[in-house]
């Protein structure tokens, strides 16, 4: 493992994503995002996806020249096109929009179509958070786990987050994926040739199973049963019905190097608290909770571990697998012999 400051980090992947065939700003809010999903401890969203999503622009699931658009607009909702390209752009605009349309109406969304894997979902919503907003995201995934009852993925692992903002310190953010267990964990277990938890997946034909492999060839489960499955169809519904997006049984999973352009969707909301109750009164009441929650010597706040290890990573940088670093700096070399560099 090798600590790399944030900057060199964000540019190696950048440079990387350039040599792709991302265009600088598409490649750069990329680097953003992915470098701080490094910082705040969520590897599996960060510059790990680098040679991912360069293998997608290089064979086409990817389009290289999406510039993302508002291509509707009403009051205080919007329609972003990511145009096939990669989704942090696309979100960028969709979160600034929101911002400042939540600032005239006092709430405001933003769906996005035709978009991509769009990595640790609270992330995209700091900029919400910053303007005294709460905000929620929801977006749709490849197909992972069945309608309940089922046996044939139909929904993705579909991530939900939402922020809210407190006065005086930073904001409580909740993020978190759909299915009982992230695929990455069964993806391991098969490597390893180690049995899985019951409740984790269920084979092709729909049964209940401990073998890694047969749940890799079959789905995923939801959290919490029927509920969870009820949750995955709610963001499938608002992150592709209102946005025109595909559904996750539509999109080829993003483990292949081949398959068709995803045509992913988001969701975004934010609420300004002074449109509603008050913003001095919204303060006071979710202080007011989470002074109860903290009377448990056992509670954490949900945000605290991601800030505590962000600030860490600002100071002494963020631990990169030597194999990954390897891999962005063969990327980035790419670019920079593209450009003539040395």
């Amino acid at each position: 493992m090798a600590l790399i400051p944030q900057e060199e980090l964000a540019a190696l992947a950048a440079q990387g994503l350039q040599a792709a065939g991302a265009s600088a700003r598409a490649a750069q809010a990329a680097a953003r995002a992915l470098v701080a999903a490094d910082a705040q401890g969520l590897a599996s969203h960060g510059v790990s996806r680098v040679p991912q999503y360069a293998t997608f622009l290089r064979n086409g699931r990817t389009r290289r020249d999406a510039t993302p658009r508002i291509t509707q607009a009403r009051g205080g909702a919007c329609l972003i096109d990511a145009q096939y390209g990669m989704a942090f752009e696309a979100c960028e605009l969709a979160v600034h929009s929101i911002v400042e349309r939540a600032r005239e109406y006092g709430v405001a969304c933003a769906a996005v179509t035709n978009s991509n894997h769009f990595g640790a979902a609270a992330i995209h919503l700091e900029p919400v958070a910053a303007a005294g907003m709460v905000g929620l995201a929801f977006g749709n995934s490849p197909a992972a786990m069945p309608a309940w009852g089922g046996k044939t993925p139909l929904f993705g692992t579909n991530p939900i987050a939402a922020v809210f903002p407190r006065r005086a310190a930073g904001p409580v953010v909740i993020d978190l994926a759909l299915s009982e267990a992230a695929r990455g964990k069964i993806m391991v277990a098969a490597r390893e040739g180690k049995p899985i938890p019951e409740g984790w997946a269920v084979d092709r034909n729909g049964q209940s199973t401990t073998d890694a492999k047969e749940a890799l060839a079959g789905s995923m489960l939801a959290m919490g049963g029927v509920k969870g499955a009820m949750l995955a169809l709610m963001v499938e519904l608002l992150a592709c019905s209102l946005s025109g997006a595909a559904f996750g049984f539509e999109a080829d999973s993003f483990f292949t190097a081949e398959g068709n352009q995803p045509r992913l969707g988001q969701f975004f909301l934010a609420v300004d608290p002074g449109a509603l109750a008050g913003s001095d009164t919204y303060y006071e009441r979710i202080e007011t909770l989470l002074g109860a929650m903290l009377q448990d010597e056992h509670v954490r706040l949900p945000g605290d571990r991601r800030r505590s290890l962000r600030d860490r990573a600002a100071h002494d940088g963020i631990e990169v697998p030597d194999k990954l670093l390897e891999q962005l700096r063969e990327l980035a070399g790419a670019a920079s012999e593209a450009s003539g560099g040395s």
